[in-house]
């Protein structure tokens, strides 16, 4: 198939243009309304949206995944990840032709235009089509109003189309030995689909909401890293004093946490890019995890979805959380999923930046929860340090999270976001490198795990050092403190910092046991080493990243 993105857009506009119902950037109310009134979700008692997906979709589907494999862009993509599963464009020819009988079907027709990026100059353009009110009410919330700048976009004129039909279902014989075999022998009906060089994503099938959201995520996280901007998987806030921090960190590291400071204000949660202007968040709002969470502890989040006002000027979307018969929630009730959500607009927080932008990064924080207790609390990282870390993305998944799961096993996620970053890793490397240099940012690896002994014999590192620790790191506190190296993790290890006890500065002096401390300690580093093999021997990784991996 040899179609450009202009005429791949152009059919679907003309399939837009021969329907007989297109609501076209509605009004918020009326996209609420019209999701109550076709029972897409119900009104919660204190007025926010309450939805469920099928069994299928409390989550994203990332074997259904696909990127479809151009000529163009191939050399670009790390077809070794094993998030970045390819398609044929004969077969996507197949699909978007699927998709486009699929909208001519549908009653009612949603295009809602909006861009991603808070930074005008990489702004880009999206136009979301869609059958479903409560899917453009989660656009609404989470993707931006077009600025009137956008001219100066380098996307100005490269928008993305995204298709999303949650409801509609492939045909599985159709689709035979094409799309994934699933386990009883049947072909796959959904499928979550982007298209680097046409321009277009398709979510079919899948009603997790959060594939809108983590599609548009990966078109950023590759097309930014041919315009010298950076994209990045984590939160951002700035300071009193005007300087911003980045925090990078997988689930249960205390990112959320962490980056909700009162002495600073928020930026975005989840999505940024770095480019020579500074910090800009992706998105016009945040896509929360619902379950277990305390008021008391997380009360921005919680207020934002759980302050009362009129369904109709409301919109925060809680997904697949317990909702009883008077309309209150259970957050606490996980037997529909671990995964519940909840969606809202970044402007129903009290602390944050509205402009979404802030300046270069002074500081840099990695997050990990070691369960295995064997890093240390906080240590500074130099260029090929922090690009060795950026790289693995390491955390700790717990005993007792998943079934056979008894001990602690490390978890690496490349860049803190693995399924979202489909370029070579060393794209993103050099992007992280050169800013570094440029900009003089300093990068902290902070461990808000485990201490004395590996999760289950140690102790939890007090979050009021953990906050003592980024303070530090943020102030500049640890600028001119002495450091040790650590030879077999590669991190340099602060000897004192402000409202911290130097003891839990070096792991080991906090272990009874030190031949099981080293035991432990070799074991890990021996995990990252067969990781990196595993992920990165086919890559042209520098050496000198290579050789700040433990274990090498």
């Amino acid at each position: 198939m040899n179609n450009t993105y202009n005429e791949i857009h152009s059919t679907i506009d003309e399939y837009l243009k021969k329907h007989k119902s297109i609501l076209v950037n509605p009004e918020r109310s009326l996209m609420i309304n019209n999701a109550v009134k076709n029972k897409e979700c119900i009104v919660a008692k204190n007025g926010a949206l309450a939805t469920w997906s099928p069994d299928d979709s409390t989550g994203r589907s990332p074997k259904d995944t696909v990127i479809v494999r151009h000529k163009q862009s191939e050399n670009y993509i790390d077809w070794e990840a094993p998030n970045n599963i390819p398609i044929s464009p004969e077969i996507f020819e197949i699909i978007f032709q699927d998709a486009l009988n699929f909208i001519s079907e549908h009653e009612t027709i949603y295009v809602l235009d909006k861009v991603i990026g808070a930074d005008a100059k990489f702004a880009l353009p999206l136009k979301l089509i869609t059958d479903r009110a409560l899917t453009s009410v989660f656009a609404d919330n989470m993707f931006r109003e077009i600025p009137s700048d956008l001219n100066q976009s380098c996307f100005a004129e490269k928008p993305f189309y995204l298709i999303s039909l949650p409801y509609d279902k492939l045909n599985q014989p159709k689709y035979f030995e094409k799309l994934r075999k699933l386990s009883n022998g049947k072909t796959s009906d959904k499928i979550v689909l982007i298209d680097f060089d046409l321009r277009l994503g398709l979510v079919i099938g899948s009603s997790y909401l959060g594939s809108v959201k983590k599609l548009m995520f990966t078109a950023m996280n590759y097309y930014l890293l041919f315009e010298n901007v950076l994209p990045l998987h984590c939160s951002s806030n700035e300071g009193t004093d005007g300087k911003t921090a980045l925090i990078l960190g997988l689930s249960g590291t205390g990112k959320t946490t962490l980056s909700a400071d009162p002495q600073r204000v928020l930026l975005g949660d989840d999505e940024h890019g770095w480019s020579n202007n500074g910090i800009a968040n992706f998105e016009n709002g945040c896509y929360a995890k619902m379950i277990n969470i305390n008021p008391d502890k997380e009360p921005e989040i919680y207020n934002a979805i759980m302050h009362e006002d009129d369904y109709l000027n409301h919109g925060a979307i809680v997904e697949n959380a317990m909702v009883y018969p008077d309309g209150t929630f259970d957050f606490n009730d996980d037997r529909l999923t671990q995964n519940s959500r909840a969606s809202y607009p970044l402007s129903f927080l009290s602390n944050i930046k509205k402009s979404s932008v802030g300046g270069n990064p002074t500081t840099i924080l990695f997050l990990t929860a070691d369960a295995c207790g064997v890093l240390p609390p906080i240590s500074k990282l130099d260029q090929n340090q922090a690009k060795l870390w950026f790289l693995m993305g390491y955390t700790s998944k717990l005993a007792g999270t998943e079934t056979s799961v008894f001990e602690p096993q490390s978890t690496f996620s490349r860049f803190f976001g693995a399924p979202f970053m489909p370029g070579l890793p060393q794209l993103y490397l050099k992007l992280l490198g050169d800013k570094m240099k440029e900009f003089n940012t300093s990068v902290f690896l902070i461990n808000t795990g485990w201490y004395g002994g590996r999760y289950g014999i140690g102790k939890r590192i007090d979050l009021k050092y953990t906050r003592a620790m980024v303070s530090a790191a943020l102030s500049g506190d640890l600028a001119n403190v002495d450091y040790v190296y650590d030879e077999l993790f590669h991190v340099n290890i602060p000897t004192s910092c402000p409202n911290v006890p130097s003891n839990i500065l070096f792991p080991e002096n906090t272990w009874v046991n030190k031949n099981e401390f080293d035991t432990i300690s070799k074991k890990l580093a021996i995990d990252f080493s067969k990781n990196f093999d595993k992920s990165y021997s086919k890559q042209n990784i520098d050496s000198d990243i290579i050789k700040n991996c433990p274990g090498k």
